[in-house]
């Protein structure tokens, strides 16, 4: 049964919380009750973390192993960045699907199900490895990236089975876990590369998502509802093939060249498949995104955020595993796969510490400065790092930087979000939050490596690229200020 939700009116028998705290001060069988839900909750709550977090490691496996994809497989540092983009872009064309499932009783099987197609991925990458097909690896890639839509499913389950604070600090550090995850997956993963090669880095992945797939189908609870799922299944095939195209024409425009017939095609065809896609899905009676819902005040400002924040964090985390391993002349560090991820470290641990103090800051002065600071951060590292970027030491100050401005952007878009939301469009809202976000780390990923090339490579190619990345946070934040001051309806 479903324990309530954030904004809810009055019950009848009283606010929840208090009754809890109230049971919880008497001795005998109702306070023996309540603490063993507490357990169950907190069984739970560790459940979801451990799923969001693990798929992000497992799916994280890509910016400190694309040089080594590279010379393993003997393709181009762009081609090999589809080792990376393809589980993005992945993520990005499941989450909205995935997310229709969230609120009906097939939100459980499909999250083990989607935890089982990461694990599969897992494997079939181990084995692309020996056998040398970049092929293989890239459809494996892209299987994993199917962890990255279970998101939205986890945030719902929270939102059905908690209440009151407990469920603002649940929802507030699921949606930061992916990020966490990332950071933490990228030195434990380069490790073992460096010790047993990409393929001993996949079957790490293998062993992360097989726990996870166990300890879901231990802890992780039926939704309290048996109303069956409508996915709109055309329209989710005409997004699929809108944004694979787009992103083809991003990711390839530097070998293709940006202004080839093929490169103009499929741009064109994206954004027009895009366009139409709008179309057809405001037509709809059940959509597959509720496109009303995601421009309404308290909405419409984490959306809009969403997207640039993805492609700036992603652009600034690759370019900075570019920086660590590049060697050539008066650019790059030189350094190892393993120090190219442990520089990501101070990123990771810095966004779990800023969520922290994003909740301070919320209570204290308010949540409508927490996207603007965040993006504030954010362009400060990139900023510094396109300056200063000649030591180790820089690196990882800039790092921090940027892990603390992660904290604050991505832990909050979640918790602005939830009290807007109807109840039963929660997984399907913060699904299309998470699709915006997926689009903009595809677009990063894709983007970065290019603008560099573009702009001639090496330190000019690299500051350049980083200035340009910078400008869009200029962009995010006002957009967060601007579309904050709307009254809600």
């Amino acid at each position: 049964m479903r324990r309530g939700d954030p904004g809810d009116g009055p019950h009848p028998q009283g606010d929840p919380r208090r009754e809890r705290a109230r049971q919880d001060r008497q001795p005998g069988a109702e306070g023996r009750e309540v603490a063993v839900s507490r357990r169950s909750e907190n069984l739970l709550l560790t459940t979801l973390v451990l799923l969001t977090t693990l798929t992000a490691v497992a799916s994280s496996l890509g910016a400190p192993l694309v040089p080594s994809v590279a010379a393993d497989f003997d393709v181009r540092l762009t081609t090999a960045q589809w080792s990376l983009t393809a589980a993005l872009l992945a993520g990005a064309v499941s989450t909205p699907v995935v997310g229709r499932f969230a609120s009906g009783r097939l939100r459980r099987p499909t999250i083990l199900a989607g935890l089982a197609t990461v694990t599969l991925g897992m494997v079939l990458a181990t084995a692309a490895v020996p056998l040398g097909s970049f092929g293989l690896l890239v459809a494996a890639r892209a299987m994993q990236g199917v962890g990255l839509a279970l998101l939205p499913l986890a945030i719902a389950v929270a939102r059905d089975e908690m209440t009151g604070e407990r469920l603002a600090r649940a929802v507030a550090l699921l949606s930061v876990t992916t990020v966490a995850g990332a950071g933490l997956g990228y030195p434990l993963t380069a490790l073992v590369a460096e010790v047993g090669g990409l393929a001993a880095a996949y079957l790490f992945g293998a062993a992360l998502t097989a726990a996870s797939w166990l300890m879901a189908w231990r802890f992780v609870p039926q939704a309290p509802t048996l109303e069956g799922a409508r996915v709109d299944w055309s329209g989710a095939v005409g997004l699929s093939a809108a944004m694979l195209a787009a992103l083809l024409a991003v990711s390839q425009g530097e070998v293709w060249g940006w202004t080839s017939p093929r490169t103009l095609a499929l741009g064109v065809a994206g954004l027009v498949g895009l366009v139409a896609w709008v179309a057809w899905t405001l037509r709809r009676p059940h959509p597959l995104v509720d496109l009303r819902l995601a421009v309404r005040p308290g909405i419409a400002a984490p959306n809009l955020v969403a997207p640039i924040a993805g492609l700036g964090m992603y652009s600034l985390l690759t370019l900075v595993v570019v920086l660590v391993r590049a060697d050539g002349p008066g650019f790059g560090l030189g350094m190892s796969v393993l120090v190219a991820g442990t520089v990501l470290v101070p990123y990771a641990l810095m966004s779990v510490l800023g969520n922290q103090l994003a909740r301070v800051v919320a209570a204290r002065v308010g949540p409508a400065v927490l996207l603007p600071t965040g993006c504030l951060m954010f362009l400060g590292a990139t900023l510094a790092l396109a300056v200063w970027h000649d030591h180790l030491w820089q690196a990882l100050a800039v790092m921090a930087l940027g892990g603390a401005g992660s904290g604050f952007t991505f832990s909050s878009l979640a918790v602005l979000m939830v009290p807007h939301v109807p109840a039963a469009e929660t997984g399907s809202a913060m699904a299309f939050n998470q699709v915006l976000r997926y689009l903009g780390f595809t677009v990063g990923s894709a983007l970065s490596v290019a603008l560099m090339a573009a702009y001639g490579g090496g330190g000019a190619g690299f500051r350049a690229a980083l200035l340009t990345i910078a400008s869009v946070w200029v962009v995010a934040g006002v957009g967060a200020v601007l579309l904050d001051r709307r009254v809600p309806v």
